[in-house]
């Protein structure tokens, strides 16, 4: 079995012969993975890219980036709760390392939507739709099964993988130069694409593969038998999918009554059945007081919220606790909030139901993900042939749009289509709504 003194590791990719121990260091190596994110490019990006509704106009509701920083906050409290449980029952000389578990769960956290591409999950469907039933399919049958999975179940976790680790045109190498435990903490989904299903998830494209089993190795991940690529989570993962969920799961019912979707009288019904009436009864009687108090609706759902994911993250932190044995020994297990039981349990799967039958049904909703299947499509219509056939005069104009960091020096097919992913999928809902209106003619410079 695995010791956290293993699974936490300030090894840091890129730079793995430094190590910051200096006295006047004032921040932690997985203090300053945080920071990094916190302050690059394509975290701020986040703040353009849709998380499920439209981007706000007079009502605001959640983007990736908001919804990104609210599971940041969730994932620190469930690592720090999770890391005062196993200081109670662990060894002497782990004290140190498992307190670092809250500031990796909320960085992995911070940086699991980062490679999402635009207009929400549409995006990820729009990518995979290009080449299995778009233009983009003539291009992939000349690639192995293994490289063409990659992009027929492109998967907006493994982007992030790569978004973090790749070295760039005219970047430095190791990408951000995380942590090890850091980036496999990233990772929902340890295992390369050809094992990805209908589900369309996995952890890593065939360009990172390697890179990954490195990680995994110098952690003590399990390798799982089979040809095919595949490992244990990193214990740490299940935290940050429950921080996840919980986020979007109550959060979008909240988004939802902000928008009329759901009345004020369901969400409250909602949100007050995550409390028994027997074994909460303290809890519900503090809530009844200030439900009494306060009359705003949207600020009634938002303090139910708030009690609901304090409520979800105790639970979920003692159901790893409970399990911790088998989740260090990389035995498969559910994820946290599939274990819920009880009043809790009941209460999400609840939420669970309307959420597919009317939030992620609304007009607004399917709107937007028509409008990201078109745009990103047109995009990548346009733009892989350019990068295929580079010195046709029509190309050179396209390719001198795309940034410095995705140029290629390479007639790699599989790299070629990778890098025009890679640009696509990094643009901003708007900043792709923009370039498709600028390339179809739709909007000319100058011409409003």
């Amino acid at each position: 079995m695995t010791k956290w003194s293993q699974l936490i590791s300030p090894l840091r990719l890129g730079l793995e012969t430094r190590v910051y121990d200096e006295p006047e260091e004032i921040r932690t190596a997985f203090q300053r993975d945080y920071d990094r994110i916190i302050f690059s490019s394509p975290f701020r990006r986040l703040q353009n890219k849709t998380q499920v509704f439209p981007l706000p106009g007079s009502i605001f509701v959640h983007n990736r980036l908001t919804h990104s920083l609210e599971v940041a906050s969730v994932g620190r409290s469930l690592g720090n709760l999770v890391a005062l449980g196993l200081a109670k029952k662990g060894e002497p000389e782990e004290t140190t390392v498992l307190s670092e578990i809250g500031t990796i769960v909320s960085t992995a956290c911070l940086a699991h939507d980062m490679g999402n591409p635009p207009f929400g999950h549409s995006g990820e469907h729009a990518i995979s739709n290009f080449f299995t039933k778009g233009k983009g399919k003539v291009w992939l049958d000349q690639l192995p099964v293994v490289q063409q999975s990659d992009f027929t179940s492109f998967d907006g976790n493994a982007n992030a993988f790569r978004l973090l680790t790749h070295t760039f045109n005219g970047r430095r190498e190791g990408g951000f130069g995380l942590t090890y435990s850091t980036l496999a903490a990233v990772v929902k989904y340890p295992y390369e694409s050809v094992l990805a299903g209908n589900k369309h998830k996995f952890g890593f494209f065939q360009t990172e593969k390697l890179l990954f089993g490195k990680i995994a190795s110098q952690l003590g991940l399990e390798k799982l038998p089979g040809e095919v690529l595949q490992f244990a989570r990193h214990p740490l993962v299940y935290l940050v999918e429950a921080a996840d969920d919980i986020c979007y799961q109550v959060i979008d019912l909240e988004d939802a009554h902000k928008l009329k979707i759901i009345t004020s009288a369901d969400a409250e019904e909602m949100l007050m059945a995550f409390f028994d009436d027997v074994i909460d009864r303290d809890t519900l009687s503090n809530i009844q007081e200030n439900l009494n108090i306060v009359q705003d609706r949207n600020e009634r759902v938002g303090y139910l919220r708030a009690m609901v994911i304090g409520k979800l993250v105790k639970e979920c932190a003692r159901i790893f606790l409970d399990n911790m044995d088998q989740i260090l020994a990389g035995e498969k297990t559910k994820s946290l909030l599939k274990m819920l039981d009880g009043t809790s349990g009941k209460a999400m799967s609840a939420i669970k139901d309307i959420s597919v039958s009317r939030i992620y049904k609304d007009p607004s909703v399917i709107q937007i993900e028509i409008a990201g299947y078109k745009i990103l499509g047109t995009l990548l219509e346009e733009f892989t042939p350019a990068i295929l056939d580079p010195h046709d005069p029509f190309s050179e104009k396209l390719l001198s749009i795309i940034p410095q960091q995705y140029h290629l020096q390479s007639e790699n097919l599989y790299e070629q289509l990778q890098t025009i992913v890679d640009f696509v999928s990094g643009m901003t809902d708007l900043y792709a709504l923009d370039l498709y209106r600028k390339i179809t003619g739709i909007n000319l410079p100058g011409m409003g």
